[in-house]
């Protein structure tokens, strides 16, 4: 069979087990749609968060930004890693304690206010559009180079299968469609990363071949060589950083307490029966989730030595068809600066606006023309970050079946994700704005339909977003965590473990972090991107850092306000208490 035809068969099937699942544990009350029941294994609960949380920023873009800026590239294993240990310690059983359905029940309750509600609802929908952006943009490139169709077109496909999983079986369906995605998504990642490992190094464990010698002779291992040749065409040593320490510190630490203030993440461990299990399931997560996390570096590593040996200094006519594939959809472009016909790799964005702007017809290589002006740097060829992980295995020359196995891998990881976000966005609407603050006299079957028409609406605004993306996936993703950490995580921690903590300080400090924050972002992003660099940063802070900084920003009114306004009433200060002591002990 083909590579097509493959792709075809493995992702068809993969979507009809995905429907399979949603018919079969569909939804048949709120609390079915919301929290699966309340009672999900912990270890099956364990998959679920790990599929939920490892999204196509983890499948598709975080090995890809790692290979081409390096050591930097850590940020994202350290803090999307640690903050699951901040989730916990910190939140996860405290919040399954409380025994509601979502992140603003427990604010609106907590703060005793449906204004801290519906602020709590605006955060949770402006980091969930936020992050579910990344997730259809992904599913969009899957779709686009394995099935060859448009983006555009692979970003409806995706829409339609999550729309049918996630509408008719909310949390129940949506949870054990993760654990047959996660599945699917692992074994995809570890089947080509062994296989090229076992080819370049011998060694069939990738996180132990990254480090290993080459089969060469050189001598080399694959850092050493990678680093050697890098310096070559002029880029900086790829296991030395480039970022300052400050903005390391930034966005590692705002990666680790957005991770704990997720509200998508959250709400899986309102599924489990106990509060052990809320435990349990995070460190079964984890566990999950490292053998994708250990294998990224080695990922990213060997794709881009691959790349860099495969095009540099190649005649455009010996290229292989993965990439004119790639350039076929825009996401690789190159030019003939030097008319030398060869492929010419170096620092330096290759074209004016970073990314190529095709035009009609071919060039004399038989290349697509580029309209965009090329500039004075040598560089002649643009790849896009995100299709590092999907192009490896053609880079690698693997079989057919492998590269199909990682489109429906890719698929799953974007899905699943999605799916988790949806319902959260829909849960927020039905939920905590509509049965809890406006129209109270809904009844349970008008809810669960409330539900289900918010998910569908859900959808096709999160289509819109993975149309028109405001930067790569890991990038916007990164962004999301930035927002929860300046949002929700302060809320969540202060209604904990700040007994005094009351609604005015709360509403105050979610609104500043997530003003700060937003603002920050938006500048150096959509209204003057031209400024982003570190120079102009604060502190020397990178838009993808400064959730700390909004984290503290929320911290800081919070207490402020609160130190001149009154205390929360006496049941709030119960209700703390029941939620942070043994039942023994409360008084």
């Amino acid at each position: 069979m083909s590579a097509q035809s493959l792709t075809y068969l493995f992702v068809g099937l993969s979507f009809a087990l995905y429907i399979g699942i949603a018919i079969w544990a569909r939804a048949a009350s709120t609390k079915d749609f919301y929290v699966a029941g309340g009672h999900v294994h912990p270890v099956v609960n364990g998959v679920a968060t790990a599929a939920d949380w490892m999204s196509a920023a983890s499948f598709i873009s975080m090995a890809g930004i790692i290979a081409f800026i390096g050591y930097d590239g850590s940020v994202y294993l350290m803090g999307w890693t640690g903050g699951f240990v901040l989730l916990a310690l910190l939140l996860a059983p405290y919040l399954r304690k409380f025994g509601q359905f979502t992140v603003p029940d427990f604010v609106g309750e907590r703060y005793y206010s449906k204004t801290a509600r519906v602020i709590a609802v605006i955060c949770l929908l402006v980091i969930s559009f936020t992050y579910i952006a990344g997730q259809m943009r992904g599913v969009g490139i899957v779709f686009s180079r394995f099935l060859e169709v448009e983006i555009d077109t692979g970003v409806y496909a995706g829409m339609t299968i999550v729309f049918f999983y996630a509408v008719l079986g909310g949390m129940k369906g949506i949870t054990y469609t993760q654990v047959a995605q996660y599945c699917v998504m692992i074994f995809a990642y570890l089947v080509p990363a062994i296989f090229i490992s076992l080819l370049l190094t011998g060694v069939p464990l990738p996180q132990i071949g990254l480090g290993a010698p080459l089969l060469d002779g050189s001598g080399q291992t694959v850092l050493e060589r990678l680093d050697a040749v890098l310096v070559d065409l002029g880029f900086g040593a790829y296991t030395e950083g480039q970022r300052s320490t400050i903005d390391v510190f930034a966005i590692t630490a705002a990666l680790m307490v957005g991770t704990a203030g997720l509200p998508h993440v959250i709400v899986r461990f309102f599924t489990v029966p106990k509060v052990s299990d809320a435990r349990r399931s995070a460190g079964w997560a984890l566990v999950f989730i490292a053998i994708l996390y250990t294998t990224a570096p080695a990922v990213a590593g060997f794709s881009r030595l691959n790349f860099v040996d495969t095009v540099q200094n190649t005649a455009y006519d010996d290229t292989p068809q993965w990439l004119r594939n790639w350039e076929d959809i825009g996401l690789i472009g190159w030019t003939d600066k030097n008319s030398d016909g060869q492929i010419q790799y170096g620092p330096g964005a290759a074209f004016e606006g970073s990314a190529p702007v095709f035009g009609e017809g071919r060039g004399p290589a038989g290349e697509r023309v580029v309209t965009n002006s090329p500039t004075e740097v040598a560089n002649e060829i643009y790849v896009d970050r995100d299709i590092m992980v999907l192009a490896n295995p053609e880079i690698a020359d693997l079989p057919d079946w492998v590269m199909a196995l990682v489109a429906a891998g890719g698929l799953a990881a974007a899905l699943s994700t999605a799916a988790g976000l949806l319902l959260v966005i829909s849960s927020s609407i039905s939920h905590d704005l509509l049965k809890k603050t406006f129209v109270s006299t809904l009844t349970e079957k008008q809810e669960l339909l409330c539900a289900r028409l918010s998910a569908a609406a859900a959808v096709i605004v999160a289509g819109y977003f993975g149309i028109n993306p405001p930067g790569f996936v890991a990038q916007v993703v990164a962004f999301a965590f930035g927002l929860a950490a300046a949002s929700i995580f302060p809320v969540l921690f202060m209604g904990i473990f700040i007994r005094r903590m009351n609604r005015q300080g709360a509403i105050a400090g979610m609104v500043s972090g997530l003003v700060f924050t937003w603002l920050y972002i938006a500048y150096f992003k959509f209204w003057a991107p031209a400024a982003n660099v570190p120079e102009n940063w604060f502190l020397g802070i990178s838009p993808e850092g400064i959730g700390m900084v909004g984290m503290l920003v929320n911290f800081a009114v919070a207490f402020a306000v609160m130190r001149f306004t009154a205390p929360p009433p006496d049941k709030i200060g119960k209700l703390v208490d029941s939620i942070r002591l043994p039942v023994q002990t409360v008084r």
